[in-house]
Formats: structure tokens, sequence, C-alpha cells
């Protein structure tokens, strides 16, 4: 499959994935949850399509990362919205999916079929999709997060909504932990060293640490607008870990992990 199949793929998908929030705002869970599992199929069938075209793993350009960043978000925002129901999950997921579907339509960044030699390991797949479903996970923690801010006011997040925004984080964090241990054990293999403070290692250890220091501040801190403005940075560091670093001097030309 190539990617002129895309822009078929991605209305399909993307009309499955709207339709389905529209069935849960008004109600018709049973409904949502299939039409938006359809949605995702559908998509996941493109992401293996080009896996076989391409001859080897979509996960290498930010094009291809985003391919799983829209499937990833799709399929949290089901999980999220069958375990607590709350209308408007579907089609938050949906937006941040059908946004990122649009960004590669109009900038695709699909480069050739041949990976570099760093990448020809055992540990390239795992890696990246962990840490593309940790960044999935975390983008849904913020959704929430700026949903509970932003409505008439913070302070009226029950603990059942703050139980499941914690949830979420440690289920990310726990993921982002898994990618960085699985980058270390390739950066030896591939590189000879677990860690060199590489600008990309640099900022995956800034958003490690910038949410497990919200783990340790929840419990005690019970001012909910920090706690929303804290998960709201450590995203804005996730996305300079993501895709930042490569606009940034002290990653042209000296990071190993911009290709």
């Amino acid at each position: 499959m190539s990617w002129d199949s895309f822009i078929v793929y991605a209305l399909v998908s993307a009309l499955c994935w709207i339709v389905g929030a529209a069935l849960a705002f008004r109600g018709r869970r049973r409904g949502a949850l299939g039409i938006t599992t359809m949605g995702s199929l559908v998509f996941l069938a493109f992401i293996v399509g080009m896996w076989m075209g391409l001859e080897r793993p979509p996960m290498r350009t930010m094009g291809e990362t985003r391919l799983w960043y829209s499937f990833f978000l799709s399929v949290i925002g089901m999980v999220l919205y069958q375990k607590i129901r709350y209308k408007w999950i579907l089609g938050f997921s949906t937006l941040m999916s059908v946004v990122f579907v649009c960004i590669n339509l109009f900038k695709p960044e699909i480069h050739s079929t041949t990976l570099m030699p760093a990448l020809q390991s055992v540990w390239f797949v795992p890696h990246v999709i962990v840490y593309m479903f940790s960044y999935a996970m975390m983008g849904a923690v913020t959704l929430f997060a700026l949903y509970l801010w932003f409505r008439k006011s913070p302070e009226e997040a029950s603990c059942k909504e703050l139980a499941v925004c914690d949830g979420l984080v440690r289920i990310g964090w726990a993921f982002l932990t898994l990618g960085m241990t699985m980058g270390a054990l390739w950066a030896k293999e591939a590189w000879g060293d677990y860690w060199t403070w590489d600008p990309k290692e640099t900022w995956a250890f800034a958003t490690w640490l910038s949410y497990l220091l919200y783990l340790h501040l929840r419990p005690a801190n019970q001012n909910q607008n920090f706690l929303f403005a804290w998960l709201i940075f450590s995203f804005i560091l996730l996305q300079m870990c993501w895709w930042g670093i490569n606009f940034l001097p002290s990653a042209q030309g000296s990071s190993i992990h911009v290709y």
C-alpha cells in the first residue's frame, strides 16, 4: 500500500470517529463504540498496509509517528468513554485524532523504505509503539485536565474525576518509563552507551521527571488550578521531546536522534 491511499482511509476513519462522537453526545453508547471501533480498525488497516508497502515499520518520520498517535488517541478515547461514560470524551479524542490526520494530509513526511543502520534494531518497533502510546495517553490526560479546569469552577472536580486523571498519568508515566528503558538498551546496542545527554534524551528525561513530580505533588496539594497547570506544562515538555527539538540549534547536526 502506498501513501496515495491515505486520503481514502483517513476520510473513512475520520467520518466514523466523528459519527461515533456525535452518537456519544446523544447517549447512544453502543452505537458510538461500534462505529468508533470501525474507524480505528480502518486506520489500523492503513498502518499495517503501509508497513507492508514500505517493507519496514512506519515509525521513522514525524508523519509516520503521527499515524500511531491518531490511532492510539482513538483507542484511548473509546476506553475512557467505556469506563467513565462522559459524553464529551469521544468528541475530544476525535478532535485530536482528526487534527493529526489533517496534518499528515498536508505534510505527510513519509520517506524512503530504507532504514539507517541504527534503526535496524529489535528495539525499534516496541520503543516507538510504547512511546506513541504514552504520548497519546498524556494527550488524553491534558484534554481531561483542560475540561476540568475550564468548567465553571475547577473546585467542582469530583474525587472520581481526579482519580481518573491521576490514573491516566500513572499509566502514561509507566509507559514513558518503559520507553526510556528500551531506548537506553537500544542506545547501548547502537552507540555503546546507555545515556549521553543528547538533546532528545535530555527533553525525554525532563518530560519523565515533570510527570513524576506531578504524581508526588498530587496527594499533598489540593490546589487544582496548580495541578491542572502542571499537567499542561508537562505536556508542553512532551511536545518539545517529540518534535520540538528538531527546531532547536542544539539538535541541528549534533543530535543522533534527528534523522
